[in-house]
């Protein structure tokens, strides 16, 4: 299976800033399961992109746009090859927990069993396991669908209703959310009560007429991945109880969302941004010519030059106006975070 990605970020300023300075994980991973084979990141205004690999081999690029600007428009382009993936059993057999104790103190899993920035157990985590039942019984991968469906009927999916930086207090009182929330308190849940190295997934997921999957298509997605005897990491998707298969397209891993968001930065100025999201994936006949690009949607064209197009510009300012401006950005040049990519469906 073939799918063809494209995802817009569009950061809007009030009042023009001096500077940005930004890093992406956006481009999809190549591994036994799935293979990358072509990618493009566009950024506007234009500017040199860099590109090097993180400890968890994640594809991060980052730039610097020195100059002034309205706008930063960033667009990334894939091709992703998905293989068939075998299908995931119900159980495993008797002594698989003992067989994970094992390989859990052979190998380097610390990282994926200890709380992490969003991933915490809080009581509020507490009682909630506790009304799950959420204990090492019957055997490590049956636990895990079983939990898998359990947070998916127990949690609303609801759009907006919490942040990108919102910690899992938000949607655990209000028993609703997106796929990160879901993703972190299931993380939670499976290191702390079932002592299971678990990470999180950012990535995509091709949704199709045929599929009822409550995320949105027009959104990045989130799942976790947990590692188990005879099968290694294999992912579950609360959101919409599946286990990943072919329809999810991983594009990092981490141990939470503060690893892996899509875009991370700052920028100089004294202003606030607004943010603009766009994601489309659809499935793809394969590899194009070397000669012969992928094709376009016309309303994905109408888009992208949509948030490549300035913003109205100001009214000239007056030479004392500029003078003063020029003297207060001298005497304070404060640097502020980019809005927080919350595009997680």
């Amino acid at each position: 299976m073939y799918y063809s990605i494209r995802h817009l970020t569009k950061f809007l300023y009030k009042t023009p800033v001096s500077e940005s300075i930004m890093e992406t994980r956006m481009h999809p991973r190549s591994d036994a399961q799935q293979r990358c084979l072509t990618f493009h990141l566009s950024v506007s205004p234009r500017c040199r992109v860099f590109s090097h690999r993180d400890h968890l081999a994640n594809h991060v690029h980052h730039f610097d746009i020195p100059g002034q600007h309205g706008q930063l428009v960033i667009v990334a382009e894939s091709l992703v090859e998905m293989a068939i993936h075998d299908e995931i059993p119900q159980s495993l057999p008797d002594g698989s927990w003992d067989e994970l104790d094992r390989l859990v103190h052979e190998g380097d899993f610390w990282e994926m069993l200890l709380p992490s920035e969003f991933a915490q157990f809080t009581p509020e985590l507490e009682e909630l396991g506790k009304h799950l039942d959420v204990r090492r019984k019957d055997d490590p991968l049956s636990a895990l669908h079983k939990l898998n469906t359990q947070l998916c009927e127990y949690f609303d999916y609801k759009p907006k209703s919490t942040k990108a930086d919102s910690p899992i207090e938000v949607a655990l009182s209000t028993k609703a959310g997106v796929c990160q929330d879901f993703s972190h308190i299931m993380i939670s849940l499976v290191r702390s009560q079932l002592e299971i190295p678990c990470r999180y997934v950012s990535g995509y997921l091709y949704h199709g007429d045929a599929h009822k999957d409550r995320s949105e298509s027009s959104a990045t997605h989130a799942w976790v991945e947990a590692f188990l005897p005879e099968l290694g990491w294999i992912g579950f998707d609360p959101t919409n109880d599946l286990v990943a298969g072919d329809r999810h397209i991983r594009t990092a891993i981490g141990r939470d969302y503060s690893d892996v968001p899509p875009t991370h930065g700052i920028y100089r100025g004294r202003t606030k941004s607004e943010l603009s999201v766009a994601v489309r994936v659809e499935p793809s006949e394969g590899t194009p010519f070397l000669d012969r690009e992928l094709p376009v949607p016309e309303d994905w064209s109408v888009l992208v030059e949509k948030a490549q197009a300035l913003p109205e510009q100001p009214p000239p300012m007056s030479r004392h106006a500029q003078q003063a401006q020029q003297q207060q950005s001298t005497d304070d040049t404060p640097r502020s975070p980019h809005a927080p990519t919350d595009s997680s469906s």
